[in-house]
C-alpha cells in the first residue's frame, strides 16, 4: 500500500504534492494554529518547486480554510482544518448534456472529485429526462433543477452536434445568471467562435492544438493539408480550424478553403471527396479522435491506406486512440488537472464575484502514433 500511494504522489501534479504536504502539517499539529507559514522563497527550496506551484498551493490552503493571509504579516494557520459546516459546504451543479459521450469529460469530473478543494463540497448530477428526450431537453431539466434547488454553482460543457445548440445554450446561460448561479464552462464557450461571452472557462488552448498537429503533419512532408469537423461541432472545433490555418499560413503553404470540410466523417460519400478528387488531400487534421477513429473506418472501406496513402490526426487522446487499427498520433488533453483547476476557478468565483472573467488554458501535449506516418513512435510525448 505504501508503495501503490508513492507511485500515485510521484504523477501527481507538484502543487498537489506541495498542498498535501503542509495540510499533513497543519493536521498533525506540527503547525499549530496561530503559527506562520514558512515564506514563498523558503518553501521554493524546501520542495524544489517555482514560485508559481508554491502559490497556487497555498491559495488552495487559504480556500481550504486551513490558512489565512494577512496583509504585510504573512501567512498562518487558522487550524487542523474545519468540520464542513452547513455555512461553509457548497453544492455544485454539473451540466454537462455529452458526458457519456465526448471521453474528456468523464476523466474531467474524476479530477474534480479528487481535487483536495472538493473535499467539504458536493457536486451534484441531478436527475436526466431519460433518453427519450433529446440533449437539449435533458440540459434544460437539469439547469430548471438546479436553480430551484438553488446550487452554489453550475459547471457547464455547452452542447455541440445539434442544429439548435446556440440557442439552447444561451437560453441556459441567462437562465442561470437571473438566478445569481455563478458558471464556469468546461472545454468550450455558450457563443460561437470567436465571441466570448462574460463567463469563467476552463479547457486548452484550442487554437495552438490545431496548430500544432498540423505543424507536424507539415515537418513530417505533407501539403496537402485538409481539415475534417463534424457538422454543428462546439465553438472548440473553430479555434482548432483557427490553429490549422495559422500553421499553413506560418509555413506559406496556400489556404485553401476548399479543402476545409464539415461533413459525416462515417458517410462515403462525403469522404470519397477527400481521397478521390483530382487534388486529393495527402495529410487531414480532425478537430478531435471521435471524427478521427470513424473518418478512419470509412477510409479503410474506400481502400484508403491510413499513413500510408493519407495520414491522420486527431485532437484529445481518448482512450481508444492508441487501439485503432492503426495507433492515432494526437494531441492529449490534461483532463484530470482540468477537473481539478475547474474545482479552484469556480470557488474563486464564488469568494469573488467580482472577479474580471477568465480563460484558464492548460498545455496538451503531442502523442506520436503510427497514423501520421511517423512509424510506430510509441507514445512519445511532445510538450506543447
Amino acid at each position: 500500500m505504501k508503495v501503490a500511494d508513492a507511485q500515485r504522489r510521484r504523477f501527481q501534479p507538484k502543487h498537489q504534492q506541495v498542498y498535501q504536504a503542509l495540510q499533513r502539517e497543519i493536521q498533525s499539529g506540527r503547525l499549530k494554529r496561530g503559527d506562520r507559514l514558512p515564506s514563498e522563497a523558503e518553501l521554493v527550496r524546501t520542495f524544489g518547486a517555482s514560485r508559481i506551484t508554491v502559490g497556487r498551493a497555498v491559495r488552495d490552503l487559504q480556500i481550504a480554510g486551513l490558512v489565512e493571509r494577512r496583509v504585510g504579516s504573512g501567512t498562518y494557520v487558522r487550524g487542523a482544518g474545519r468540520e464542513p459546516r452547513k455555512s461553509d459546504a457548497l453544492s455544485f451543479g454539473l451540466l454537462i448534456p455529452e458526458r457519456g459521450e465526448t471521453e474528456i469529460f468523464e476523466p474531467i469530473c474524476q479530477g474534480m472529485m479528487a481535487s483536495p478543494l472538493a473535499i467539504e463540497h458536493a457536486l451534484v448530477w441531478g436527475s436526466d429526462l431519460g433518453s427519450g428526450a433529446s440533449k437539449a431537453e435533458r440540459a434544460w431539466h437539469l439547469c430548471r433543477q438546479y436553480i430551484e434547488r438553488e446550487v452554489s454553482g453550475v459547471f457547464f460543457a455547452p452542447l455541440e452536434l445539434t442544429p439548435d445548440k446556440d440557442d439552447t445554450n444561451k437560453r441556459i446561460a441567462e437562465a442561470l445568471d437571473n438566478a445569481g448561479i455563478p458558471i464556469i464552462l468546461l472545454d468550450r464557450t455558450v457563443l460561437p467562435y470567436p465571441q466570448r461571452g462574460r463567463h469563467d472557462l476552463v479547457g486548452i488552448d484550442n487554437r495552438r492544438a490545431g496548430f500544432l498537429v498540423t505543424e507536424h503533419l507539415l515537418r513530417q512532408g505533407a501539403r496537402q493539408i485538409a481539415f475534417v469537423a463534424d457538422r454543428h461541432a462546439a465553438a472548440t472545433v473553430d479555434a482548432r480550424e483557427a490553429g490549422y490555418r495559422e500553421a499553413l499560413y506560418a509555413w506559406n503553404v496556400p489556404i485553401d478553403r476548399g479543402r476545409i470540410h464539415r461533413l459525416d466523417p462515417a458517410e462515403t460519400i462525403d469522404v470519397r471527396a477527400l481521397v478521390h478528387s483530382d487534388r486529393p488531400a495527402d495529410s487531414i487534421v480532425c478537430a478531435n479522435d471521435w471524427t478521427a477513429a470513424r473518418l478512419m473506418r470509412t477510409l479503410q472501406r474506400l481502400g484508403v491506406v491510413v499513413a500510408k496513402d493519407v495520414r491522420v490526426v486527431g485532437i484529445d487522446d481518448a482512450d481508444y486512440a492508441g487501439l485503432l487499427p492503426v495507433p492515432l498520433t494526437t494531441l492529449r488533453q490534461p483532463a484530470r488537472e482540468l477537473g481539478a483547476v475547474a474545482i479552484a476557478a469556480m470557488l474563486d468565483r464564488v469568494a469573488q464575484p467580482d472577479l474580471p472573467t477568465r480563460d484558464i488554458l492548460l498545455h496538451g501535449t503531442l502523442i506520436i502514433r503510427e497514423s501520421c506516418g511517423a512509424g510506430d513512435a510509441g507514445d512519445a510525448g511532445l510538450s506543447e
